[in-house]
Order: C-alpha cells, then sequence, then structure tokens
C-alpha cells in the first residue's frame, strides 16, 4: 500500500506578519526552516521512505522541501508545479489580516479565508483552487500512489493541501471551513489501490496521533 505525504511549508516571513500571501513568493523565517527540519526529521525516525517529491513553483514551498529531503537524508526526482500553489488572494495580497478585518469586517474576511465558493476581490476561492489542484492530483499524483504503488511527498501550502485534502477525505463545503492545515506538521495517508483513504496518521513533532 503506497503513501501520501502532505506538509504545509514552514512559516514564511507573511505567515509572520500575519498577511495575506497568496502567489506573492516570500522566503521563509528561521521558525520556518526549523518546522521544516523538524517535519524531515520525524519522517525519518518513523522510517517513512518516499519515492518522489512534488511541490509549488513558490520558494517557501520549494525551501521546505529541499530541507526535509537533507535532513532525512535522500535524494528523489522532484517535480515543480504551478497548480499546487497557494490560492492566489487578488487585492488582498500583502494586506495585513487583522487590519483588513477592520475595513471589511471579521465575517467577511472569515468568509474570504475559509468558505469554499466566496473569492477575495480578484483573487480565487477555495473552489477555484481545487478546480486546479485536484485534477492534477488525480493525474499524477494518485496514478504514482495507486498505478506505480509509490510513495510521494507534497509540500504545498495552506489553501492548495486544504483542497486535496477536501477531495481526499470527501469533506463537504460546510465542514472545510474548520479545516486548518498547520506549518510543518506532516499528515501521512495509507492509500487504497482504488486511490480511496485507509489510514490517516498526523504527526505533530514527534507526538503522533492516528485518526
Amino acid at each position: 500500500m503506497a503513501v501520501l505525504i502532505l506538509v504545509r511549508h514552514g512559516e514564511s516571513l507573511w505567515n509572520k506578519e500575519n498577511r495575506f500571501t497568496g502567489w506573492v513568493d516570500v522566503p521563509l523565517t528561521e521558525k520556518g526552516r526549523k518546522e521544516a527540519e523538524a517535519a524531515g526529521i520525524a519522517l525519518k525516525q518513523m522510517g517513512v521512505s518516499v519515492d518522489v517529491a512534488y511541490t509549488s513553483q513558490l520558494s517557501r514551498a520549494i525551501e521546505t522541501l529541499d530541507i526535509m529531503l537533507r535532513v532525512m537524508g535522500i535524494s528523489v526526482p522532484i517535480i515543480k508545479d504551478y497548480h499546487l500553489n497557494e490560492r492566489h488572494y487578488g487585492d488582498l495580497q500583502g494586506l495585513n489580516k487583522e487590519e483588513t478585518a477592520k475595513k471589511y469586517g471579521d465575517e467577511q474576511v472569515r468568509l474570504w479565508r475559509r468558505s469554499y465558493d466566496v473569492k477575495p476581490p480578484n483573487g480565487e476561492s477555495l473552489k477555484d483552487t481545487q478546480e486546479r489542484t485536484v485534477p492534477f492530483f488525480k493525474n499524477t499524483i494518485l496514478l504514482d500512489l495507486t498505478y506505480y504503488s509509490k510513495n510521494v511527498l507534497v509540500v504545498a501550502h495552506g489553501n492548495s493541501l486544504r483542497s486535496i485534502v477536501m477531495y481526499l477525505e470527501n469533506i463537504s463545503p460546510q465542514d472545510i471551513m474548520h479545516v486548518e492545515i498547520p506549518t510543518g506538521v506532516p499528515i501521512i495517508y495509507e492509500i487504497n489501490s482504488d486511490g480511496s483513504v485507509a489510514k490517516k496518521l498526523v504527526v505533530d513533532k514527534l507526538n503522533y496521533t492516528q485518526q
């Protein structure tokens, strides 16, 4: 049975500054690099093997992946693709989230951030994001998992991963509002040959919780 590991990049500079990031190419903070190291150490200590890795075209995800692979002491083929980029936050990109909430109201900003189909001004909703991430996932990553029986590591972003998790776990548009993908925390799925999820394991530092 193949294994899928999903990891959101470590803390970025704009995560730290509480800004909407989207497609802006923002680097990791030192804390973010340590989160990437911790994720790699956890997977290595668990004995998780990786055959191929996927990431977005944004440097915070690419650097997280590079750090993880270095810490794990492995070298694998890496596919970088824009389909895994974070959702595009449009006119909100670069704005402070707290200041934006004061301007537009907490509820409006919550809908822009967490809802399934409400778009920020000139940006993508989670639904829009899913319309590019899930076809890519099904046509490439899932094929590696089910046809080639490869263990796959995907390092991407909060909303690109949230859209994939929604598909994998069959989460409703209502319930996805409450799903948060933390930075630097591996989520491990055992994938059946038909593409369904057999088991899920969330790795928080070195405390392992099975769901």
